[in-house]
């Protein structure tokens, strides 16, 4: 786990904190940073790893990949799923598998689509091993997975996504960019709170995260044919009230809690 520097981490939030519509509620931290609440958080983190992961393998199915490699790419997910969803499978035998670009056929592929497959590709390979990173954190502590229901973020900000192409792509693309920022944004909110390796564990991942978020951004700045901050502003008011909004769950992404 490689140490990042007080000022690298200020460097790497600053387009984080002036991208994002809001700060985390304190009220969050106090509950996320409860003993209590370890497991759940960590179990959340862990799914949300897998969901960012498959939300770009389905934009590379949907958009790059023919049938066939769509078949491959569902194939080599799967084991993931089985795990997570259906507890199936050994987790340590998930460390053994990696995705290669070698499995799709660039011939022919415009500009666009050859840099959201190395955007992309880059993004699963790194969610997925921080996925596992959890995994084993989660095993040192001594924590059984354990599935938790989701939170409404996701969803939330889902619903805002135009029915029309290229605009939902574009949608889809912003909504990545603001989980992608916000998981960035708690990450480095909760490390001060807990442990020192799990704090530092936290800090290790801003690095991908805040450039994750900038890649959604640059490809939805590509494939759109207007200027995208009216959509840009839009989902960061979405975004905004999802996390500023009493919530009745404590979530990696959930709102401000209120369990009464």
């Amino acid at each position: 786990m490689s140490v990042i520097s007080p000022s690298e981490v200020t460097s790497l939030l600053s387009p984080v904190n002036a991208f994002l519509h809001c700060e985390t509620p304190r009220s969050w931290i106090n509950e996320a940073q409860k003993e209590e609440n370890l497991r759940v958080i960590l179990t959340d983190h862990l799914i949300c790893e897998l969901k960012a992961a498959q939300s770009a393998m389905y934009l590379l199915r949907r958009y790059v990949a023919d049938e066939e490699t769509s078949k491959v790419l569902l194939g080599w997910l799967k084991p993931y799923e089985d795990f997570t969803y259906r507890h199936e499978g050994d987790w340590q035998s998930l460390n053994t598998k990696h995705l290669s670009k070698s499995v799709f056929n660039v011939e022919g592929l415009d500009p666009f689509k050859k840099d959201m497959l190395d955007k992309m590709v880059m993004l699963i390979k790194e969610e997925l091993h921080h996925f596992y990173q959890v995994l084993e954190i989660m095993h040192e502590l001594g924590f059984e997975y354990k599935s938790v229901t989701s939170s409404r973020y996701a969803n939330g900000l889902l619903r805002h996504v135009r029915t029309y192409e290229p605009e939902k792509l574009v949608d889809k693309l912003v909504c990545g960019a603001y989980i992608e920022a916000r998981s960035c944004e708690r990450f480095a909110k909760l490390a001060p709170h807990v442990s020192e390796d799990l704090g530092k564990f936290y800090v290790s991942l801003l690095r991908s995260e805040a450039r994750h978020f900038e890649d959604y951004l640059t490809l939805a700045s590509q494939i759109s044919k207007t200027d995208i901050s009216e959509r840009i502003n839009h989902f960061g008011s979405v975004e905004k009230s999802l996390i500023e909004s009493d919530d009745n769950e404590l979530r990696f992404h959930s709102g401000a809690p209120d369990f009464t």
